[in-house]
This record gives structure tokens, sequence and C-alpha cells, in this order.
């Protein structure tokens, strides 16, 4: 799942994205409202995890501009601001969920797993399945045939991927961006060998073979049934 982070702070923003990366989510980050605001209107975000305190545009402001345009994403609010009044304040412009900073990052996930979990705005599927294949994208767990698949964080990242958008051809420039959040080096073969290691746990056992190479253009995953 994809998550925007609008924080000023570097370093909490790192530790954020560092920490949701390791959990197998895809995380952009924004460092100020405006920014923030271009970002959330231009891509497709399950989760936005915003500050309060921002330079420019705050978070009060950005997140009542989001809903008055009737964008419905989920909006996590991450501030030091724990007056009563600032938590209602929130929850009245459409917060979804209110974490005070400092906070255990186990806590934070837990929200995040939670908002995921009751979301109604989410248009994703919480289960995708393809050829034997079942993911669940809350539990970060797959499985083929009915055997766990032993996935990386990254693996796990790669094969959302292919199997949200199934049928369709991803370059290794799209996959660089969104999996590793970087532009594609064409000299680098990451990719590859990313993808050499999830068919050697979701297709080698198996007969059916589900991830495809397009010589030239990509991969995709796709039931060749």
């Amino acid at each position: 799942m994809k998550i925007l982070i609008i924080e000023d702070e570097l370093k909490t923003a790192s530790y954020l994205m560092k920490g949701l990366g390791e959990e197998g989510f895809s995380v952009d980050h924004a460092v100020d409202g405006d920014e923030g605001l271009a970002l959330a209107l231009e891509r497709d975000y399950d989760l936005l995890v915003l500050d309060v305190m921002l330079p420019g545009r705050d978070g009060w402001s950005l997140l009542g501009e989001l809903r008055s345009r009737g964008l419905k994403t989920l909006t996590l609010l991450l501030t030091a601001r724990d007056a009563l009044e600032d938590r209602v304040k929130g929850l009245d412009l459409g917060a979804d969920a209110y974490l005070v900073k400092p906070f255990a990052f186990s806590e934070l996930t837990a929200t995040i797993r939670s908002l995921l979990r009751r979301g109604p705005q989410r248009s994703a599927p919480a289960v995708i399945e393809l050829g034997g294949l079942v993911i669940d994208t809350l539990k970060h767990t797959a499985h083929r045939n009915g055997t766990r698949l032993e996935l990386t964080p990254k693996e796990f990242a790669l094969l959302l991927l292919l199997a949200r958008r199934k049928g369709e051809i991803l370059s290794r420039t799209l996959i660089s961006e969104q999996v590793w959040n970087i532009h594609f080096d064409s000299g680098s073969n990451s990719v590859d060998v990313h993808i050499r290691r999830l068919r050697a746990k979701v297709d080698d056992p198996w007969d059916m073979k589900l991830i495809r190479t397009i010589r030239g253009m990509g991969y995709t995953l796709e039931d060749s049934k």
C-alpha cells in the first residue's frame, strides 16, 4: 500500500520512511504543505500521514482543502499538539486518527493497520487471488496453493505491485519508482535480481508460472491458463 508522509522535520520523516518501508509499504515524502497538497491530489495514496505544523500551508489548511475537494483518502494526523481542542479540530476537519508525538513506532503501525482495515474509502481489495496465489494486503502475507511464501518486505512490495496491476506490463523504471522510490538506473540489475528471487519463491515450486518477462518491456503477473 502507498503512503504519503507530509512532514518538515527531516529526521522524523527519514525515520518514518525507513520503518514503513521495512514494513512493506511504498512511501513518498513531502516537506511542506504545498508540496503535500500537490502530491495528494496528483497521485493515488491509501493513507496520508500528516504533520500539523508545516511551513507554508499548515496541516489544518491542507486537510480542509483535501476534504473540500472531495478527497477521502485516509488521513492520520501526527503532531506534538496534544490539547483536546486540537484533537477535536482535527477530527472535525476530517482526520481519521490523531497520534501525538513522541510516539512508539509499534503504535504508529498498529494505528495505520487499523485504519486500513476499517477504511471504507479503500478501493483496493484486502485480499488478491490469482492462480493459487493469495495475497493478504493488510497482514502482509502471501500463500501459493496453501503454502506460505516467506518474502522479504521488498519482495512482498514487488509482488503486491505486480498483483495489483495484474495483466499489465510494468517497466523496470516504474517498478523502481514504486517499490524503491528511486529513479531507475539503466546500469543496475537490481530489479531483475529481485524478480529472480521472487520467482524462486512464487513460481519455481509449481508448474504454472505467474511472473512473465516481456523482453525489452518489463514484467507482468498473470494466470496463464
